[in-house]
C-alpha cells in the first residue's frame, strides 16, 4: 500500500477531467491557464498532487513524438516535481496510452489502474472511474480494444499529423466531453460508482473513494463512515478535492460569487 503523511499545515490535491485541447487547442486555453493557475497556488502548502485523469482530451505517446501543446501545463508539473511535491497521475479514457513520458521527463508516477493509497492515516482507494461497477458494457468493449497492444502497435504506424487528428476529432465527439447525462446526478441507485464502491466496501474498509470521470462534483456518504469523492471537471465546475488529514471537501477555483 502505498503510504503518504500529511505534515500539520499542508493538504493533499485532487483533480480531474480538463479534456485540455478540446474543443480546439485555441478555445482550452483559457481553462489551460486557469488550472495552471491552481497549481501554482497549490505550492504554498501541498504536500502531495493527485490528477485523476483526462487531463487531456486526446494523448498518445509515439516513441519520439507526443501531441502539440500543452506547454503551460507540462512546464508548471515539472516545476512543482523539481520543487520537490510529488505528483501521482491517473490514467483517463482519453489520455489512457500513456507509456513512460511523464515518468522520465515530469518525474510523475502513471498508474492504469485504481490504487489503494493510506493518506494522512486513512485508506483511500484512487482512480479515474472509468469502466468500474454494473452497466456501460459497450464502453468497457471499447476499452479493450484501445488497450489492446496490437490495436495501439497498428495505430502507432499512423503518422500523427493523421492519427493526432484523427483521435482528436472522434474524441471531441465523445459524450464524455459535453453529454448532458454526465452533469445530472442519477440516483445514488443509479450511480454506478457509488454502486461498485459499496460493493467494495462490503470485503473491505475505505475511509474514501476518489474518482472522476462523470463530470460532476459528487460527495456522497456511504456505509461505514466512507464516503465517495467525484471531483467534478475544469470544463464549467472547475473543481476539485482538498483532505487536511481528516476531512476532505470539494472546493471551486475562482469561483464567480
Amino acid at each position: 500500500m502505498n503510504s503518504i503523511e500529511v505534515p500539520s499545515g499542508k493538504k493533499i490535491y485532487f483533480a480531474s477531467d480538463n479534456h485540455l485541447g478540446a474543443p480546439t487547442s485555441q478555445l482550452s486555453q483559457p481553462r489551460e491557464k486557469k488550472f495552471v493557475r491552481w497549481l501554482e497556488s497549490l505550492r504554498k502548502d501541498a504536500a502531495a498532487i493527485f490528477l485523476l485523469g483526462d487531463l487531456f482530451d486526446f494523448w498518445f505517446e509515439y516513441k519520439t513524438v507526443v501531441p502539440k501543446g500543452f506547454t503551460r501545463t507540462l512546464g508548471k508539473l515539472a516545476e512543482i516535481t523539481d520543487s520537490g511535491i510529488p505528483v501521482y497521475y491517473f490514467v483517463g479514457n482519453h489520455d489512457l496510452w500513456m507509456n513512460g513520458y511523464f515518468e522520465e521527463e515530469l518525474n510523475i508516477p502513471v498508474y492504469h489502474q485504481p490504487q489503494i493509497f493510506e493518506i494522512g492515516g486513512k485508506k483511500f482507494l484512487i482512480g479515474h472511474g472509468d469502466g468500474l461497477g454494473p452497466g456501460d458494457k459497450g464502453f468497457k468493449r471499447m476499452k479493450k480494444v484501445f488497450t489492446n497492444p496490437a490495436s495501439q502497435w497498428f495505430f502507432r504506424w499512423l503518422h500523427p499529423d493523421f492519427g493526432v487528428r484523427m483521435a482528436q476529432y472522434f474524441s471531441v465527439r465523445n459524450r464524455m466531453i459535453s453529454g448532458e447525462e454526465d452533469v445530472q446526478f442519477l440516483g445514488e441507485d443509479k450511480e454506478w460508482l457509488v454502486q461498485y464502491a459499496k460493493k467494495k466496501l462490503e470485503k473491505e474498509h475505505f475511509d474514501f473513494f476518489i474518482f472522476g470521470h462523470r463530470h460532476l462534483p459528487l460527495n456522497i456518504a456511504l456505509p461505514g463512515e466512507s464516503r465517495y469523492i467525484n471531483l467534478g471537471d475544469w470544463i464549467g465546475y472547475f473543481s476539485y478535492g482538498v483532505f487536511d488529514g481528516n476531512v476532505l471537501k470539494l472546493k471551486y477555483f475562482e469561483k464567480e460569487s
